[in-house]
């Protein structure tokens, strides 16, 4: 892709974030988000064609009940949270062999690690952020938390009133689409594709909740969440027409500046 070919390598943010629904369970929430959960999946049933609009009043299926969907909260901002986000720069080593470098931010505290992570692109603002689905899902996501947490927003998010042209967000999967706007390729399927290792070889995304809530493994979602902005990165390599880098060019963040933040 000759857009790629352009790319400055070095002046790009790769990102992924992980989410979980606001509280562990559909019974933890106050009346009024309830109320607005129902709300929420009254329109999400219409619009997945589970209920027309002359049977609302039939008995649901269980796993139609707001109870059960609450399950999906984690990926709409005004029902989840982030708990973590793991970014990634490419660098050439002195010999020239490129590196990727990775460093996570994860903890109970949402606004705290969504203002680490700000101030951390922030002292970039050049810099274009790159994620898979990223355009649909975690840039979106990250500006409505910010907002909903009272924090500015960094340049890179900081969208509202730009041209499209003006906004220099990449996207794997919409690169992937040439245009195709009905289509949606996952990142494990594409890594498989192009002969990349699988992300997806621990927990996946609907595991995210159930290890943050059951199990408090905040460091194995971050290394779930490490293991895509890799695939990723790699992924936008061999768009590029260039060889992904190994596992041993990946430089993590030292234990010490790992951000962990708990209630």
């Amino acid at each position: 892709m000759r857009l790629l070919r352009d790319l400055k390598l070095d002046e790009v943010f790769v990102l992924d974030i992980e989410t979980v629904p606001c509280v562990g369970c559909h019974d933890d929430l106050h009346d009024l988000l309830k109320e607005l959960w129902e709300h929420k999946c009254h329109a999400l049933r219409r619009e997945k064609g589970w209920i027309s609009h002359h049977d609302h009043i039939a008995p649901l299926p269980d796993t139609l009940h707001a109870a059960t969907l609450f399950e999906q909260a984690g990926i709409y901002a005004e029902f989840g949270r982030v708990v973590c986000i793991s970014i990634g720069r490419f660098r050439t080593a002195p010999t020239g062999e490129l590196r990727f470098s990775v460093k996570s931010f994860y903890g109970h505290d949402e606004k705290k690690l969504l203002q680490e992570f700000s101030e951390v692109i922030s002292h970039r603002p050049h810099f274009r952020l790159c994620g898979h689905n990223g355009k649909e899902f975690d840039f979106p996501y990250l500006s409505r938390r910010m907002l909903i947490n009272g924090l500015e927003l960094p340049p890179h998010l900081d969208t509202a009133g730009k041209k499209p042209w003006e906004i220099t967000h990449l996207d794997t999967m919409e690169l992937w689409k040439f245009g195709d706007r009905k289509s949606f390729t996952s990142l494990s399927l594409l890594a498989a594709m192009f002969g990349i290792p699988t992300p997806k070889d621990d927990i996946q995304g609907k595991d995210v909740a159930r290890v943050y809530y059951e199990e408090n493994d905040l460091p194995r979602i971050a290394r779930y969440c490490q293991k895509d902005i890799i695939t990723t990165a790699r992924l936008l390599l061999k768009f590029r027409g260039d060889e992904p880098f190994g596992d041993e060019a990946v430089q993590y963040a030292d234990e010490a500046t790992v951000l962990m933040r708990r209630s």
